[in-house]
């Protein structure tokens, strides 16, 4: 095994090793909301079904128009109801989303109409087929709507209303074990004794695992031994179909979680060449994946965005990718480089430019409170003011 694995090795490793993990399930349409389809989504019928218009105005045959026509009313048309075909040489009062008759072409907007006694004038000459939505504009009968392994939202949702769909397969919610490790780790609200401190990670992953949908089954603490720590993993293989950790990945004598792994199961990598962030594990454990991140609060956050995201949507059906970056110039100048991709918490400044908050500490979770997002700056290179990084806002992970 490779001493340090490279950034973008280590995310392929983990998404192409990664399978589904969940079963699947027929649900309603709005407890489907987040949910992850387990098939492709084809129409079975056109949205709109009819030719209809865009606006309130008057339809009419395009061919009927001329200059001096005077056009009497034939029928009026509003939304819900049925046409009867267009009578020659006539106009129909028509309303927005109501049903274009046979034989009519063109919708002209009331505002370009004048109305008379005789009938309705137009003065401006019409575009054929102007104001007009034609059947099948936004659906089509055939098209693939939603692509297996979508994770469905409100306009999915919407979008499956349009063509009558009440109901609908999507996979399981993904069941996810909790483990955080450290003499030093107590929970929030007791009271603190000296070298002690609060837990946080256990509270930030059990808080984004619930915003991305996921169940948390267990949140375990372990004692730095290697017994508490085997028999905290032993008890999370039992109810998990993915686990992940905190702390005790490293090489320390107190570092016990690899040790664990490699005893229950097989370790596929550890450390990876990022800062924050290096000492990653990624391991199966009686078939089940198992993701240890690092203990410092900023490296547990960027190992989170960057592997657990990946490996648990894949877990859970989701098609998987790798986030949006876009290329920000920076406001700042660093000479020295570091031999692994770095992570910078970044604000993004009024002037566009990206501004890097002065404590990147990997045990500082406040400068991910207070900034937008990540720079990424590959291996060895300076960071120069006025040139363009890739830029990954918190919100695209």
């Amino acid at each position: 095994m490779s001493e340090l694995l490279s950034f973008e090795n280590a995310l392929q490793e983990i998404q192409q090793s990664a399978t589904v993990r969940v079963g699947q399930h027929k649900l309603p349409l709005l407890e489907a909301l987040n949910k992850i389809t387990t098939q492709d989504i084809v129409a079975d019928s056109c949205v709109p079904p009819y030719d209809n218009s865009a606006m309130d105005g008057y339809a009419l045959s395009f061919d009927d128009w001329s200059t001096d026509q005077v056009f009497p009313i034939s029928q009026r048309i509003p939304a819900g109801q049925t046409a009867t075909p267009l009578e020659p040489g006539t106009c129909v009062r028509i309303f927005t989303g109501a049903c274009i008759p046979t034989g009519a072409d063109t919708v002209i907007m009331q505002e370009n109409a004048s109305i008379s006694k005789e009938g309705i004038h137009f003065k401006d000459r019409p575009s054929q087929g102007e104001n007009i939505r034609p059947k099948g504009q936004d659906i089509f009968t055939g098209q693939t709507i939603i692509k297996a392994g979508t994770k469905l939202s409100p306009m999915h949702i919407g979008l499956l209303s349009s063509l009558g769909i009440t109901e609908i397969m999507v996979y399981k919610t993904l069941r996810v074990g909790l483990l955080t490790t450290g003499d030093e780790l107590i929970p929030a609200g007791d009271k603190l004794a000296g070298g002690q401190i609060f837990n946080s990670n256990g509270p930030m992953l059990t808080a984004l695992l619930l915003q991305a949908g996921y169940e948390v089954i267990d949140c375990l603490h372990a004692k730095d031994t290697p017994e508490a720590t085997e028999v905290a993993i032993k008890k999370l293989i039992q109810s998990c179909d993915v686990i992940l950790s905190s702390g005790g990945v490293s090489v320390g004598e107190e570092d016990h979680v690899k040790g664990a792994l490699e005893k229950l199961g097989e370790v596929h990598l550890w450390k990876i060449a990022i800062k924050p962030g290096k000492p990653l594990v990624h391991a199966t454990l009686d078939n089940t994946p198992f993701l240890g991140l690092p203990g410092n609060p900023s490296s547990t956050l960027v190992t989170y965005h960057w592997f657990a995201t990946l490996l648990l949507a894949a877990s859970a059906g989701q098609s998987t990718r790798l986030p949006q970056a876009y290329l920000i110039e920076s406001g700042f100048n660093r000479i020295q480089s570091i031999k692994r991709d770095e992570f910078l918490r970044v604000s993004i400044g009024q002037d566009g430019l990206a501004y890097a908050h002065s404590q990147q500490s990997s045990g500082a979770l406040l400068a991910a409170c207070e900034s937008h997002g990540y720079l990424h700056v590959k291996a060895n290179t300076p960071i120069e003011y006025g040139c363009s990084y890739p830029f990954y806002p918190f919100s695209g992970f």
